[in-house]
């Protein structure tokens, strides 16, 4: 069974800091001259996180990503003529 997660960016003052960032999710990416980290979290546990990382003094903000509440199936998707055209023609 999956666990539902989601990701959380937060933004940071320095580099140093990582290291206690790292503790509260699965760190996934970080970038040094944006200065944000990129955090996979349980989704129950989102809030709680949040509101940890808010109060600590070299966390700027922290945003919630919104990819598990977008939907990805799509209807009525029309395939292209042209590249329908290519596929049979064996290119």
């Amino acid at each position: 069974m999956l666990t539902k997660r989601q990701g959380i960016i937060v933004w940071f003052q320095h580099m140093k800091n990582i290291k206690q960032i790292k503790r509260y999710g699965h760190l996934i990416y970080v970038s040094k001259e944006l200065r944000y980290a990129v955090l996979y979290v349980h989704q129950d546990e989102i809030e709680d996180k949040q509101n940890k990382l808010n109060k600590l003094p070299y966390v700027s903000k922290v945003d919630l990503s919104y990819k598990p509440f977008i939907r990805t199936d799509y209807e009525n998707s029309k395939v292209d003529k042209a590249k329908e055209y290519d596929y049979k023609m064996g290119i």
